[in-house]
């Protein structure tokens, strides 16, 4: 049938929004179906290529009839599609439209799960731009008094910062899921949240850091009741006390099993450095004030 082959559909929608002589204004709404049409036409055959620019004309389309919702959809399924071609750049300004246009309609979720899909098509081909997107995808919930709609996306932003072995902004991210399961009252994310922090400083062995923060996260009484403080605090013994064996012990133990994959992963191959300095440090630290001594 004639009518169907979404090459025709697209040079029909397509005069129906050129301005000529006998055509004065542009018909949108028509040639909105018609870009639909053919855009599901070619998503059929598997010309991804021409489905991509048939939804970009349908979302434009729509938002020239001020639906910014429909255009939204429209521009997530060019997103998907520009996904299958492997254009990561164009899957990310795609889906960062169709959340801009979710904004537009007062929806926080869509349009942050709209950066959310774009974060995790890009996390193998553009991991930098991937671990950006999840944040911004936070910062819209965030925003919107949703914290605790944004758990996973710490977490994913978390997964991705230790794959680029950048392990500060990883424990960032973790103390930023501590501090927003504190305002959703999510006691158990938020003490899981800070001891993988410290799991982190320690697998980068920045001992000095791993400290800190115990000290810091356990001026908050939730954590410092809790059984992940414990084990925080006795996996930094062992390793003031040099003690090896205690540290890989203390790692398969049932609160470092109940953490997030990524945590557990990391917290298994401790320790990652020597630790054999940090008991000689103690001692000195430890070593009595001889009063006799004045040099």
């Amino acid at each position: 049938m004639a009518g169907s082959d979404p090459q025709k559909l697209m040079t029909k929608a397509d005069k129906l929004t050129q301005l000529s002589l006998t055509r004065w204004s542009a018909d949108w709404k028509n040639a909105s179906v018609l870009y639909e049409q053919a855009a599901n036409g070619f998503r059929v055959a598997k010309n991804y290529d021409k489905a991509k620019l048939a939804f970009e004309k349908a979302s434009k389309g729509q938002e020239m009839l001020s639906s910014p919702w429909d255009a939204a959809k429209h521009m997530e399924a060019a997103a998907a599609l520009a996904k299958e071609l492997g254009n990561w750049s164009e899957v990310a300004d795609f889906y960062r439209k169709a959340s801009e246009l979710y904004n537009e309609c007062g929806r926080s979720q869509p349009a942050s799960d709209a950066l959310a899909k774009a974060a995790r098509a890009l996390e193998d081909a553009v991991p930098e731009d991937a671990v950006q997107l999840y944040i911004d995808a936070c910062e819209i919930l965030e925003e919107d008094g949703k914290e605790q709609m944004a758990f996973d996306l710490y977490r994913a932003a978390t997964n991705v910062y230790i794959k680029l072995e950048k392990y500060t902004d990883a424990a960032a991210f973790l103390l930023r899921l501590g501090l927003a399961a504190d305002k959703c009252n999510a006691t158990n994310s938020q003490c899981k949240a800070y001891l993988g922090a410290i799991i982190v400083y320690l697998y980068a062995h920045d001992i000095k850091q791993a400290e800190k923060c115990y000290n810091d996260c356990s001026q908050i009484d939730a954590f410092l009741r809790s059984d992940q403080n414990r084990c925080a605090s006795k996996l930094l013994s062992a390793y003031m006390e040099g003690d090896i064996e205690e540290i890989k012990r203390l790692s398969q133990s049932s609160t470092i099993s109940n953490l997030d994959h990524m945590i557990i992963r990391i917290a298994r191959k401790l320790p990652t450095g020597d630790i054999s300095g940090l008991k000689m440090d103690a001692g000195k630290e430890d070593e009595p004030l001889d009063e006799n001594d004045l040099t």
